[in-house]
């Protein structure tokens, strides 16, 4: 199997700091070692960036190598429409891709409630913090082989 891309977009290189009673105290280093333990052999690749078109690239790769995608999009998930299209590109090639929140979107401010991706994805986990990964890698090692 390829790598399990785990993806993350913009600010959430501050987790831990940033609004810890939304987000937790956790941070990506502590994500990933959660990950880890739960990959039992297979690859994880946590990757975070605040530049879209990374995340854009990144989710190409994906697309080009059959990887499935846990993603949190942060921001973008909201409003951006090349990032829509680049998660379609993946699951109508075939991938998987779990959009994932560690908040509940649904509890938070209105413009939260939207989702661009959700209608692309494979599935969405919100609002279990870092269970929501967890979660997602537990579907994708089932059920994206």
């Amino acid at each position: 199997m390829a790598s399990i891309l785990v993806l993350n977009g913009p600010n959430l290189g501050r987790l831990g700091t940033r609004e810890p009673d939304v987000y937790g105290s956790g941070t990506l280093d502590d994500l990933r070692a959660v990950l880890a333990e739960d990959a039992d052999g297979d690859e994880i690749d946590l990757r975070q960036t605040d530049d879209e078109g990374q995340l854009l690239r990144w989710l190409h790769e994906a697309a080009d190598l059959g990887a499935p995608v846990i993603l949190n999009a942060g921001a973008w998930t909201h409003y951006s429409f090349a990032l829509r299209d680049a998660v379609s590109l993946v699951t109508k090639a075939g991938g998987t891709v779990i959009e994932v929140h560690l908040s509940n979107p649904h509890a938070r401010e209105e413009f939260r409630h939207t989702s661009v991706i959700t209608g692309v994805a494979t599935g969405v986990i919100a609002g279990f913090g870092f269970e929501s990964y967890r979660l997602a890698l537990a579907f994708i090692r089932r059920n994206a082989r």
